[in-house]
């Protein structure tokens, strides 16, 4: 007996299993598994957009491997920076590949994979509530994830299910709105909560500039520096009850990654305004060692000048940031910042297509780019460890290349 194996359900299970992969937090074995997805779906074409966008990244991978031959680093973190280096374009060409024509509905397969994660999200939200008895906001997140943008582009386009054709019924499109926007209320990620609106913006068309959109952006512009200010105002507390914490989170967001005087010796503004202290001392070295134009290459770190308790591990030297601006600055100076910039206006590039499911990713991408200038400066943008929109932007490269191409024949 012969076992025929459909190509679209493959590629489901496959893109569900990369997608939850990161979502451990073991980078060793997340980079394993896409890698070796990657050799299991392996194509001989690739669309000239989606090779002169992953091309930007490895030019930045090339850059950093030859200012690095400069110095004179341990292998280890040689190795280790390469695949930091390597993770937005593993997560490009894997989400490209997954694309087959075979598959019936492109944005129900994005779906899928993303309630997936919501449900194992969840599943992990409840346990460290009813289980292991997390009381707040910091302990929900260490029991169940600090964010996962994955699910708000999926819970984004549940939401605008009729202009992307998605094919389910209202029942079912209303049951998988909730899962999802539970989920994603559940990571109480402030990042998360501006993905959704820069996101909604994009697919309503108001990130395309014209007389309303610009007064649709200045109205929440208002509105947002209102609740700015209410909060503001409210005055929460540190490590208050209930949302207190959440709130006070958004407080210091001015300064959390922009003041440029830290105290170290004081804890609070330290640890308010850690992600700042980190861009300083990335300066500060470069500026010292005068390599602020190429950087200090693959293998390079940060001197923090104490040791600190970061996720699981007591370091004084860090590879990687939290912004991926600096990221990219340690690594390849402001040579390859400049080409780094490329990979978000990469995005703002005018289109213009009768095909309804072609403008809507358009949108997509313009809402991407957008979300990406915040996102690089607070969680890295595609160099996050557990990042999984870089699958999604390639899985959409190739959707758009395949309407392309169809349109055209």
């Amino acid at each position: 007996m012969n076992l025929v194996v459909n190509r679209a359900n493959f590629n489901q299970l496959l893109f569900i299993i990369c997608v939850i992969v990161p979502f451990f937090n073991i980078y060793e074995f997340s980079f394993v598994t896409w890698v070796f997805a990657i050799f299991l779906t392996l194509r001989k074409n690739y669309s000239l957009e989606f090779i002169k966008y992953t091309s930007i990244f490895v030019l930045l991978f090339l850059l950093a491997i030859i200012v690095g031959r400069f110095f004179e680093y341990q292998t280890y973190f040689i190795i280790r920076d390469i695949t930091y280096l390597l993770k937005p374009i593993t997560g490009l060409l894997l989400g490209y590949q997954l694309f087959t024509k075979h598959i019936k509905n492109p944005f129900q397969f994005i779906v899928y994979a993303g309630l997936s994660i919501a449900c194992y999200h969840l599943f992990l939200v409840f346990y460290g509530i009813v289980v292991e008895g997390a009381k707040n906001v910091r302990e929900i997140r260490e029991h169940a994830g600090y964010f996962n943008d994955f699910e708000v582009y999926t819970l984004v386009i549940l939401i605008f299910s009729k202009q992307l054709n998605l094919g389910f019924s209202k029942n079912k499109t209303r049951l998988f709105i909730l899962i999802l926007a539970i989920s994603s209320f559940f990571y109480l990620a402030r990042t998360n909560f501006i993905q959704f609106i820069v996101l909604v913006a994009a697919l309503k068309g108001f990130l395309v500039l014209n007389v309303k959109s610009l007064k649709v952006v200045l109205g929440i512009v208002i509105a947002t520096l209102m609740a700015y200010s209410a909060i503001y105002y409210y005055n929460p507390r540190r490590n208050g009850k209930g949302m207190d914490e959440f709130l006070y989170k958004i407080k210091i967001i001015p300064t959390e990654a922009f003041s440029t005087k830290i105290d170290r010796f004081d804890w609070k503004d330290f640890n308010d305004n850690y992600r700042s202290y980190e861009n300083i001392r990335t300066v500060q070295q470069l500026n010292y060692n005068e390599n602020l134009i190429f950087g200090e290459g693959a293998g390079s770190q940060v001197d923090l000048k104490q040791k600190l308790m970061l996720g699981d591990m007591l370091l004084r030297h860090i590879s990687i940031l939290h912004n991926g601006y600096m990221t990219v600055l340690l690594k390849t100076g402001l040579l390859g910042l400049s080409i780094y910039l490329l990979s978000i206006f990469f995005f703002f590039r005018k289109e213009r297509s009768s095909n309804p499911i072609l403008k809507n990713i358009h949108y997509i991408f313009v809402g991407t780019g957008v979300f990406l200038i915040l996102s690089n400066w607070v969680f890295l943008g595609l160099y996050n460890q557990i990042d999984t929109k870089s699958l999604l932007i390639g899985f959409l490269f190739a959707y758009k290349n395949e309407i392309l191409k169809t349109t055209e024949s």
